[in-house]
């Protein structure tokens, strides 16, 4: 189901904005990126780590030594989202574009806003460069130790700029 409301204002310039929704059935690209038909759905606010990126975890502890090991939590925040939708329909609220043409939204599946679940659940983070919206999320995650927040991780941003 797609709606398109449009509202118009005036003041010194006529500015049009779009308001849609799109519900469907998603296909999980990675932990901030899914297609809903055909249009492509960047989770807004948050930052998922790559398909390719590693990070650290804990997996044994002697006295005040800890010992990580390397997964990729690309592929575990990609998976977690796949869990949380399950095989129900999501509806995305779309807020705009970004530069590579992806439609930025607010998905909700039944009442949980997937958004803030992946970053108050530690897998991605809030993407303080274009919101604010999930701070407090992500400082909940990282207080708890949820998710990446468990061991150690390059920001996904920084990561990609070093790959």
């Amino acid at each position: 189901m797609i709606k398109f409301i449009i509202i118009t204002f005036t003041f010194f310039f006529y500015q049009i904005i779009q308001a849609s929704e799109i519900e469907g059935f998603p296909k999980i690209v990675d932990g901030d990126t899914i297609y809903i038909k055909s249009y492509k759905i960047r989770l807004e606010g948050i930052d998922a780590p790559e398909m390719k990126q590693k990070c650290k975890k804990p997996f044994f502890q002697v006295m005040f030594f800890n010992f990580e090991k390397d997964y990729y939590c690309g592929q575990i925040s990609k998976k977690k989202l796949a869990q949380i939708i399950g095989n129900k329909s999501v509806k995305c609220i779309l807020l705009g574009k970004d530069r590579y043409k992806r439609y930025l939204a607010k998905c909700i599946k039944d009442t949980v806003n997937l958004n803030r679940w992946m970053v108050r659940n530690g897998y991605a983070v809030a993407y303080r460069k274009y919101s604010k919206q999930y701070v407090l999320d992500e400082n909940f995650a990282k207080e708890e130790k949820l998710g990446l927040w468990k061991g150690t991780f390059i920001k996904p941003e920084k990561w990609r700029k070093l790959n």
